[in-house]
């Protein structure tokens, strides 16, 4: 069984705090670095896209659908 590791971030001013496990944090992690994006700056572009989904499933669907895609 993986776990989930919980980090806090800041969206539109408002503190929440997302669970995932730690390869969807990479994947993230680096996607926001390609990017020149802070992790928060790019979980907030993901939050405002996301429409009614849970935000912890946006970022697990965004993580997988952007795998081995190159950014630009």
């Amino acid at each position: 069984m993986m776990s989930l590791i919980k980090r806090s971030v800041s969206l539109e001013g408002h503190a929440t705090s997302v669970a995932l496990e730690a390869e969807f944090w990479a994947a993230l992690d680096g996607h926001a670095r390609q990017r020149r994006l802070s992790l928060a700056g790019l979980i907030g572009e993901i939050d405002s896209e996301r429409g009614d989904r849970p935000l912890a499933s946006a970022l697990r669907v965004w993580a997988l659908l952007h795998q081995g895609l190159p950014e630009g």
